[in-house]
Formats: structure tokens, sequence, C-alpha cells
């Protein structure tokens, strides 16, 4: 079968379905209450795996690889689930929204009426919520996992919070607050404001969480759109072993939080805060977010994550030759 790029999401999609349906037994209506589709939907994708030639004694997909790739990630890393996409060759903004895209779905599949959704900004947020498209309304209330910062559109959670609310037919709840404060004292005294304290405590009960894993170590970094800082300054990070940032904290390699006077003006939850939560899904692509997907997945701080081919790749080979080591 020819392989299409374009076509991934929609095989995907139909693969879980039959899967769902022939070896799992599920009945046709189960499955769209599972995965939030119309009954007719969940027909209709039947369909269009058996036309595909997709249903034989077993279940095979035509990106056998990448779900091959999602499984040895969910066990080297320990997470529940893992989605790779295809790697769209000498684009890196078709490949991000095309991860975006999937994380869409994933989230739309995973979200029930009166859920809290919490997300962080960034670009690859940005593209989960560009390439939403549910089939209903969800009563969900979405709210930030950090303070906001004004300028690019996806560097401003509240923007991003309150598209994705409109998208879902849910409802927004904002941070007004900057993400830096000038001083931890600063920092210490919004937190404790009763109109930041409320969201904050929602977000602490979210249901699903959508973040970004931020670079920190190439020019065009998002984390420096957040909070300018000069080149020695830079340097001064990499020389303490940050390799990423979560949240907006800066991280180690080993997923610890960085003891650095950044991390302690933040208005935002600790990565950590999030652990109780049932589902975090991480999502990143890109050569520059290897190491920070590493960070992140040492620290635990991940249920799922979405990426693509070629960065899924290198997460696992790394990890592969740190447990040979070891």
């Amino acid at each position: 079968m020819t392989e299409k790029k374009e076509d991934f999401e929609s095989v995907r999609q139909i693969y879980t379905v039959l899967v769902l349906h022939f070896i799992d037994g599920l009945t046709q209506q189960a499955i769209a209450s599972q995965l939030n589709l119309s009954a007719s939907k969940v027909n209709r994708l039947i369909t269009q795996g058996r036309k595909l030639g997709m249903v034989r004694i077993d279940i095979e997909s035509p990106f056998q690889r990448l779900v091959d790739l999602e499984q040895k990630l969910t066990d080297i890393a320990g997470l529940a689930s893992a989605l790779v996409t295809p790697t769209v060759p000498g684009s890196a903004h078709s490949t991000l929204q095309q991860v975006g895209r999937a994380a869409g779905n994933q989230l739309l599949e995973t979200i029930r009426d009166g859920d809290i959704i919490a997300i962080t900004g960034g670009k690859a947020v940005s593209a989960v919520v560009d390439n939403l498209q549910p089939e209903r309304s969800f009563d969900v209330t979405v709210v930030p996992l950090t303070g906001g910062v004004q300028g690019k559109f996806y560097t401003d959670v509240n923007h991003l919070a309150t598209q994705l609310a409109d998208r879902l037919g849910g409802k927004s709840m904002l941070i007004h607050a900057p993400l830096f404060a000038e001083s931890r004292e600063q920092r210490d005294m919004l937190m404790d404001m009763v109109s930041i304290r409320e969201v904050f405590e929602l977000a602490r009960r979210a249901a699903v969480a959508v973040v970004g894993i931020g670079s920190i170590r190439t020019p065009g970094s998002s984390y420096y759109d957040l909070h300018p800082i000069s080149a020695a300054e830079r340097e001064g990070l990499f020389g303490q072993g940050v390799c990423g940032e979560m949240m907006a904290h800066l991280i180690h390699a080993d997923g610890s939080v960085a003891n650095s006077p950044l991390n302690s003006r933040l208005v935002a939850l600790d990565p950590a805060e999030l652990l109780a939560c049932p589902r975090v899904i991480g999502v990143a692509a890109g050569a520059e977010k290897v190491l920070p997907i590493q960070a992140a997945l040492n620290g635990r701080f991940l249920k799922s994550l979405v990426a693509d081919e070629t960065t899924a790749a290198a997460v696992l080979s790394a990890m592969e030759s740190k447990q040979h080591v070891a």
C-alpha cells in the first residue's frame, strides 16, 4: 500500500477503531462512547478499514513501524501511551502541525464532560489548538498552568486557553499575572492572590494536561521569548546542566527542577504538582527537543508523549543507550 503522509491521522483512527472492535470485542456504540465519536462515524471507519485491506486474521497498520516505535517508547519510558506521527522531510512547520493534529485527536478521545483541562503556552500547544476539530461540544473548563506573556500568540497561554475552550464549546478561567515576577517575594504575593490561587487550584485538579516541552539550547527557543537573557547567562545555564524547560521551569537531564533564580520568580505550578493528573500529554517535535523530552521522561512528568518519528526515534535510541550503559 502506498503510504501518504496526509493519510496518517485518518488511518491511525481507523486502526484504533478496528482494534477495539475486532480484537477487544467492543460494540460500535461502546467505541463511539469511548472515543467521543458518533456511532455512524465508527461504522464508516470500520467500513473504510475493510476497504483499505486492514482487516485480516489480525489487524495491521500501514504505519506499523510507528506503532512499533510507540510500543518501545511506552515500555522504556514507563508511559501510559505514546503517539508517533510521520516526520515531514524539510518542513519543521508541517511536522509540528501533524504532531499537533494527532495530539488534538488524542485529547478529544480522552476528555469527558465536566473535565478540567490545564495547558501551557508554546508552539506545540498552539499547534494542538489550531488543528482541533471536535464533532460535538464539551462541557469542560480550560485553565493555564502558568502566568501569561504578552507578545507572540503562542507564548500567551491565556490566549491559547481561551481559544481551546471556544473550540471545545467550554469555558476558560485565566491567570491575570505575568509569568515572571520581579522577585521571589512578588511571586509569592501573586500566587497568594485569591483570583490566581483559585485558577491554580483548578489546574491541580485537572483530568488532562497538555504541555509543551521546551529547548533552551537553540537561538530560536521559545523560552527566550518568555524571558530574554544574555548569551553569558545562557552559557551559565548550560554549565549548570540545564537542558530544557517544562511549564517554564528549567530542568536538568535527570528531570530535576533546577535551583535557579529564574525558577524562583515563576508564577506557575511546579511540574511535580501534575504527578496526580491522570493524563499529562507532552507534545514536541524537532531535533532540538530530544534532550528536553528525555529530561521530562526522566522526571516522570508525562503520562503520554506525542512526537514525530525522527524525534521519537532519537529519544528512544538515547534512552536505550543509557539503559545498556547502566
